[in-house]
């Protein structure tokens, strides 16, 4: 049976994209991102919420994301969820789950001052924004592998909990 993990979302950068290598020097950009909510109750009041996640970017979009995205900047993001775990110095299991970039478009307010928003002009209809594409090829471990066209598998082996 096939599965989906799969997220889209549209919000504010809460912080500048901080840029980092791996020891194989692989790029990896790492940026907050805020999405907000807004609802009506029964007794009509209106009411809203924030939720803040983090999102990862690696290779050619982790170098895109790092020259183009400032603190603020409204985006559309798509990716997968990815769960990373590592043991801190006082024994503690620590969790953290991030959005991993596979496609990036900044967007930006119409001329005409409505409140509907556009790719920025020479982002739109562009695809992938740089991504690598995915080779869905069994890993040796029986699970699906993915890395960059030519990359020969070299990222699938990168440790994501040394990755930062």
């Amino acid at each position: 049976m096939r599965s989906v993990n799969k997220v889209i979302l549209i919000g504010n950068l809460t912080r500048d994209p901080e840029l980092k290598s791996t020891t194989s020097g692989q790029s990896i950009v790492t940026f907050g991102l805020a999405t907000n909510r807004q609802w009506t109750t029964s007794s009509r009041e209106k009411r809203s919420s924030a939720e803040f996640h983090e999102c990862v970017a690696w290779a050619k979009l982790a170098e895109i994301c790092r020259e183009r995205l400032h603190k603020g900047m409204l985006v559309y993001v798509e990716g997968y969820l990815k769960t990373r775990s590592w043991d801190m110095e006082d024994g503690t299991r620590r969790f953290r789950t991030e959005i991993v970039l596979q496609d990036m478009i900044i967007l930006e307010k119409r001329a005409d001052g409505s409140d509907e928003y556009v790719p920025e002009p020479g982002m739109g209809g562009e695809p992938d924004m740089g991504a690598p594409a995915m080779d869905s090829a069994p890993a040796a471990d029986g699970s699906a592998a993915s890395a960059p066209e030519g990359d020969s598998g070299l990222s699938a082996a990168i440790d994501d909990d040394n990755m930062f």
